[in-house]
């Protein structure tokens, strides 16, 4: 909202040509108030306000701007500037806008990027999607062990001002294996004339180039780092990921486990941006799937229908049994897809996630059933045409065996499809609810026809 007020005053200063208030907002203000400020802008007019900075500047509010925003300027007309902001731009940043853009638009970008950000262009896109190297920068510091302390700190100011981070600097050999780091804390604090192969950490953690994104998160998460070194197959240095790269991770992970658990297919663009025929199609498939599956419950109650002509009563009850299920599978199925997620759990747990569950299960069925027994015998006779309490013992049984059933399939479908080579996420409540649904009614029927007719 308050970029939308500013909007016409900053039409005004373009108008008029205000060149210090300009330059006031591209060099005074944080870039992601800058960002937030013109993002309204035409792209023509945001290039007009990008002129009162410096091209670092530039790259810096640039890379607040939202993807689409980014995109649009990258596609726009004005090739030479737009390699020029590219070359500014943070190594892994570009990359990601990069991937981004048309396949021609990337080959008539590059030949005019200078050859050496070209080239570290292409071996970052080279990497796998959602690996470490996909989302790590090349923008770091190194030192050679056989450097003194004050040695170090002048190299280290050569490298501080093209080096994304410089509290951790790593220590290389001549063939860039990595052999140890230091932080910026431990090379202020020692003797100037100690070398760095005296202070450096050799108990190095990193993770390899083609490594899992989430599994780079996890690690970042467990050691708390602020950066982590990605190494090759030889163990050279070949880039690190950051703490702002590692939130970027755990919200892209988290967002696509949460549209997969609601059966919605990933999604990339703004909610409210989104065009409709987009969200219809990624919501449409899964829903017209759990529709088909539910249909299973027709078939169900098809089945049993003497035993509904001859106890009414029964299909009174047929919503209370049949979401116990859903709600009990669902339920479980989060907790493990947490758990799975969280690396707390893994397919090879199965057995002692089975055991678990089946004694939860059996308790909250228990309750369940519990409760469920005084509901039912509270029922008037006259409406039941059979005796209540038996009609109360069935529903008891009922609901306790299908809440079992639903936490076993709700705990136990999220490890089948890791196994199977699925993301667990796959395994949502909705389908373990429409699942359970089917199953469901067979079990409260079984058990209604074998007491009570």
């Amino acid at each position: 909202m308050t970029s939308m007020l500013l909007l016409p005053e900053l039409r005004a200063m373009l108008a008029e040509d205000d060149r210090e208030g300009l330059t006031a907002l591209m060099t005074e203000l944080h870039p992601a108030t800058v960002a937030d400020w013109t993002e309204g802008l035409s792209v023509e007019d945001t290039w007009k306000v990008f002129e009162h900075a410096g091209i670092d500047r530039q790259a810096e509010v640039f890379g607040f701007f939202p993807i689409e925003k980014q995109v649009e300027m990258a596609t726009a007309e004005g090739r030479v500037r737009m390699s020029r902001l590219i070359e500014a731009m943070a190594h892994d940043e570009r990359v990601d806008l990069l991937k981004r853009l048309d396949p021609e638009v990337v080959e008539s970008l590059l030949p005019l990027v200078a050859k050496a950000d070209r080239q570290d262009i292409r071996t970052l896109l080279s990497y796998p999607e959602h690996s470490a190297g996909s989302v790590m920068t090349t923008e770091y510091a190194t030192l050679a062990s056989d450097l003194s302390v004050s040695e170090a700190i002048s190299r280290l100011r050569l490298q501080a001002t093209s080096a994304e981070t410089i509290y951790y600097v790593y220590v290389v050999d001549a063939e860039r294996h990595l052999a140890g780091f230091v932080s910026l804390h431990d090379l202020i604090l020692a003797r100037p004339t100690a070398r760095v192969d005296s202070i450096m950490q050799r108990d190095v953690i990193s993770v390899a180039v083609d490594a899992d994104q989430e599994d780079v998160a996890q690690t970042m998460a467990r050691y708390d780092f602020l950066a982590i070194p990605v190494v090759d197959s030889e163990q050279r240095l070949v880039g690190i990921v950051t703490h702002d790269d590692v939130i970027d991770v755990v919200v892209q992970e988290a967002t696509e486990d949460a549209l997969r658990m609601g059966s919605v297919g990933t999604m990339v663009e703004h909610y409210l941006e989104a065009p409709f025929f987009t969200l219809w199609r990624k919501r449409s498939g899964w829903l017209a799937c759990l529709f088909v599956a539910e249909l299973f419950t027709f078939t169900a109650l098809a089945h049993f229908q003497a035993a509904i002509e001859a106890i009414v009563a029964l299909s009174f009850f047929v919503p209370l049994c049949i979401s116990t299920g859903g709600n009990s599978g669902s339920q479980a199925a989060t907790l493990i897809t947490r758990a799975m997620a969280l690396r707390q759990i893994v397919p090879s747990d199965w057995w002692r996630v089975i055991r678990h569950e089946l004694l939860m299960g059996l308790v909250l069925g228990l309750t369940l059933g519990a409760i469920g027994f005084v509901r039912v015998s509270l029922f008037p006779g006259s409406h039941v045409g059979v005796n209540r309490w038996m009609l109360a013992f069935v529903i008891a049984q009922a609901v306790a065996s299908i809440c079992l059933w639903g936490t076993l399939v709700g705990a136990t479908l999220p490890l089948v499809f890791s196994r199977l080579g699925f993301d667990p996420g796959y395994a949502s409540s909705p389908f373990v609810a429409t699942f359970v649904d089917v199953t469901g009614i067979v079990i409260y029927f079984s058990i209604a026809t074998i007491y009570l007719l």
